[in-house]
C-alpha cells in the first residue's frame, strides 16, 4: 500500500478548496500526513473531517423540482424543451417553475421557461439579452388617416431606426439621463462598456426585433378605450443591445467559477450566483442596469419616432421578458416570459405578419405570475431558413397588406407557432385579452447579431 507521502495531499481536500481557510486546512493535513507516515487516504480524510468538519458538494437531484405546463407535451411543447426545463429543475437551487405555451429549446433553459431559486441567480437563466421587452405607444390617429399616410409614417420609422449589428447614431443624435447612471461606475467591466453603449443607445438588435406599425381593436375596455374602438399604434422589440451581451457573458463565465466551488456535476450553462454573496449582487446591480438602458432604448425610438412624425401620444406600455425578479418566494427567472400578475398590463407579439395582443395578467400562481413572451418557435433558425418557401411568403403578406422590410427567412409566420393556438391555451388562465394588434408596417433587423 502507498504511504500517504505518496498521495496528494490537495486532491483529498478537493472537497475544502472552496473554503476561506482552505490553506490553513491543507497545511495541517500536510503536517498530520508527515507525522502519520504509515495512515491511509481514508484516515488522513477522517482526521481532516473530525477536525474540520464535512463538506458535501451540491448536485442535481435524482427528480426534478415541480413545474407546470401549459399546453400538451410533443403537441404544443417540445420534449426537448421539457426535458431541457427538467435539467433546470433538477439544480438544487430550483425550487417550482413552469412553461408556457411558446416554450421551445434554448441555451440551458427553455425560452418560455419560468423558474423560482432559492437565494440564487442565474445570469444564463435570464439570457444573452438581458431585459430583452416590448413596449407599445398608441397614437391620436384613426386607421383611416394612418392608412392613407402609412408609407410615409414607414420612411419616417425607418428613419429613425437603426437596428443589428453595428446600428448606432451619430453623437449627440440620441440622449438619455440612463448613460448618467451612477451604476456604470460600479465595476471597472461595467465602465468598458459604456462607450459601446453610448454609441448604440436608441437602437435595436437585429434578429426577431423589429419596430411595427399595427392597427389596434380594443376588446376590452381599458385606459380611456372602449371596447370595439380602433387606434394606431408602435410596437417594438428589442433589448440591452452589445452591452447586454457582454454582460451576460461575463457573468455567465463568472456564475461557471462560482458555481465549480460549491457543486458537482453541474451541466454547462445552469451554473448560479448566490445571491446573498457579493458577486451575486454585483450581477443583480448590472442586471437592473442593462434593464434601464434597454428601457431608454425603447423609449427614444417610440420618442423620436412621434416627434419626427408630428404625433400625439394616448398611451404607452412596456414589460420585460428575459430578467429575473427577488421576490418573497425567491428569485424568479423569466426566460422568454411575460409578467402576468393579477391585473398587470403585458405585450405578447405574434411574428411578422400575424396578430400580437395587450393582454392583462391573471395572477396563475402555477405559472409564477407569467404568461408567454410570444408565439414560440416551431424550429431553430438554421431549420427556418432550410424550409422557408418564399412564395408563401410573400403571397402572405400581399394578402394582409402589410409592408416589410429587414425580414429574414427564419423570421417569417412559417418559423413560427400558431399564436391563435398559443393564445387559446393561456386566454382565461393565464391572461386576458384587452386588444388585437394587426401589423401593416414590419420593420426588422435582419441577421441575429447579439444573442436575440
Amino acid at each position: 500500500m502507498k504511504t500517504q507521502k505518496a498521495q496528494k495531499t490537495h486532491k483529498l481536500l478537493d472537497n475544502y478548496r472552496h473554503l476561506t481557510n482552505f490553506p490553513e486546512i491543507a497545511q495541517a493535513a500536510a503536517h498530520w500526513a508527515k507525522a502519520n507516515p504509515q495512515a491511509t487516504p481514508a484516515e488522513l480524510l477522517a482526521w481532516v473531517e473530525a477536525g474540520y468538519g464535512v463538506e458535501q458538494w451540491l448536485t442535481v437531484t435524482a427528480k426534478p423540482a415541480p413545474f407546470a405546463m401549459f399546453g400538451e407535451p410533443g403537441v404544443h411543447i417540445p420534449y426537448n424543451a421539457i426535458e431541457q426545463m427538467e435539467m433546470v429543475m433538477r439544480l438544487p437551487v430550483a425550487q417550482r417553475g413552469a412553461l408556457m405555451p411558446d416554450a421551445h429549446l434554448g441555451y440551458a433553459m427553455p425560452i418560455g421557461g419560468v423558474v423560482s431559486m432559492a437565494e440564487a441567480i442565474s445570469p444564463s437563466f435570464v439570457g444573452y439579452d438581458i431585459s430583452c421587452m416590448m413596449q407599445l405607444s398608441l397614437f391620436d390617429l384613426t386607421p383611416a388617416q394612418f392608412m392613407a399616410e402609412r408609407r410615409q409614417l414607414a420612411a419616417v420609422l425607418r428613419g429613425e431606426t437603426s437596428f443589428g449589428l453595428g446600428a448606432d447614431f451619430k453623437t449627440g443624435r440620441r440622449q438619455h439621463a440612463v448613460m448618467d447612471d451612477p451604476r456604470w461606475k460600479d465595476t471597472k467591466f461595467l465602465g468598458g462598456l459604456k462607450a459601446k453603449a453610448g454609441q448604440q443607445l436608441g437602437s435595436s438588435g437585429g434578429g426577431n426585433h423589429f419596430a411595427d406599425l399595427m392597427i389596434v381593436d380594443f376588446v376590452r375596455d381599458h385606459e380611456g378605450y372602449r371596447a370595439g374602438e380602433q387606434t394606431v399604434g408602435l410596437l417594438t422589440h428589442s433589448g440591452s443591445r452589445g452591452a447586454g451581451y457582454k454582460t451576460a457573458t461575463h457573468y455567465v463565465g463568472m456564475a461557471a467559477a462560482y458555481t465549480r466551488q460549491i457543486a458537482r456535476r453541474i451541466p454547462n450553462g445552469y451554473e448560479w450566483l448566490a445571491l446573498d454573496a457579493e458577486l451575486g449582487q454585483e450581477y443583480l446591480s448590472a442586471m437592473q442596469l442593462m434593464g434601464a438602458y434597454a428601457r431608454a432604448n425603447h423609449d427614444l425610438i417610440h420618442d423620436h419616432f412621434v416627434a419626427a412624425a408630428g404625433l400625439g401620444q394616448r398611451y404607452r406600455a412596456w414589460n420585460r421578458h428575459n430578467y429575473a425578479w427577488v421576490e418573497d418566494e425567491g428569485v424568479i427567472h423569466r426566460k422568454g416570459a411575460t409578467p402576468a400578475e393579477q391585473g398587470t398590463v403585458g405585450l405578447i407579439p405574434g411574428s411578422s405578419g400575424t396578430t400580437s395582443y395587450l393582454v392583462r395578467g391573471l395572477g396563475n400562481a402555477a405559472s409564477l405570475h407569467s404568461s408567454s413572451h410570444g408565439a414560440g418557435r416551431w424550429f431553430s433558425r438554421t431549420e427556418a431558413k432550410r424550409r422557408h418557401d418564399e412564395q408563401a411568403f410573400l403571397q402572405h403578406m400581399a394578402a394582409l397588406d402589410i409592408l416589410h422590410f429587414g425580414l429574414e427567412p427564419d423570421e417569417t409566420f412559417q418559423a413560427y407557432k400558431d399564436i391563435e393556438m398559443v393564445m387559446a391555451l393561456q386566454e382565461g388562465i393565464l391572461v386576458e385579452v384587452i386588444a388585437r394588434m394587426t401589423p401593416k408596417v414590419v420593420l426588422m433587423g435582419g441577421k441575429s447579431d447579439d444573442g436575440d
